[in-house]
């Protein structure tokens, strides 16, 4: 009796702590694919889960900082989705390989289309966005988020996190940035990263078939070896056989 009572309890506990942690693994999130270094260029997911029962995930918006604006936003096409750029003017102009820019995006909008669209229950979604350049003077950048639901509900994911205190019910997306490397890189675009890759396997492969050459004139040039030895014995063996008879 005293086990099945222990038993039942913990079920009764770890169901509790379930349900009371559920909304820390269920926010809205932004991490950056690959590196996100001050003062470079990254491709950042958010990430949203559906978690509702009875509904669908039909809307994401998702506000940029106004604080560290960003000259460069731009949303990869998503199949199933209609995406609105919206761009507002800046207070005070931001310079872009040489250029002045006056405006920059300040929320970008996925909706989703058709009658069925959307994240359905017990799914999650990323939605691209290639942002730069990023703050040098900066090590986080603050997403606002709103979530709509087929059946009307909103969720206002921007509550911000104030240090020491516990994580708020709905926090807003953070993505942490990293320091530019020694030699004064800021990290690289997706295009630049298939490149090296490109290289890197062009690289191995010629160095896979100079190392087979090696190997392959190594190989004659033990045989020839043995040929020349066998040769030289058989001479000898032949004289002895002459000069005995």
């Amino acid at each position: 009796m005293k086990a099945s009572r222990l038993a039942a309890t913990g079920a009764v506990a770890a169901t509790a702590v379930v349900v009371l942690s559920s909304p820390a693994f269920a926010h809205v999130s932004v991490a950056a694919e690959g590196t996100a270094a001050k003062g470079g260029y990254a491709v950042v997911d958010f990430k949203v889960p559906n978690e509702r029962d009875n509904a669908s995930t039909t809307k994401l918006e998702v506000a940029f900082p106004a604080d560290h604006p960003l000259a460069s936003v731009m949303p990869e096409p998503m199949p199933g989705w209609k995406i609105e750029v919206t761009k507002s003017k800046l207070a005070k102009p931001l310079t872009l390989h040489g250029e002045q820019i006056t405006e920059a995006v300040s929320k970008v909008t996925w909706t989703a289309t058709g009658k069925d669209g959307g994240i359905p229950t017990g799914y999650f979604e990323k939605f691209p966005v290639s942002i730069g350049a990023l703050p040098e003077n900066a090590d986080e950048l603050v997403f606002k988020a709103i979530q709509t639901y087929s059946n009307k509900e909103v969720v206002r994911w921007i509550e911000v996190q104030e240090d020491g205190a516990e994580e708020p019910e709905t926090p807003a997306p953070v993505l942490a940035l990293s320091a530019a490397s020694e030699d004064g890189h800021h990290g690289s675009t997706a295009a630049e990263e298939a490149d090296a890759k490109t290289e890197n396997a062009a690289a191995s492969t010629g160095s896979d078939e100079g190392d087979s050459s090696d190997t392959t004139a190594r190989v004659l040039g033990v045989v020839g070896i043995v040929v020349g030895a066998l040769g030289v014995a058989y001479g000898v063996l032949a004289g002895r056989r002459r000069s005995d008879a």
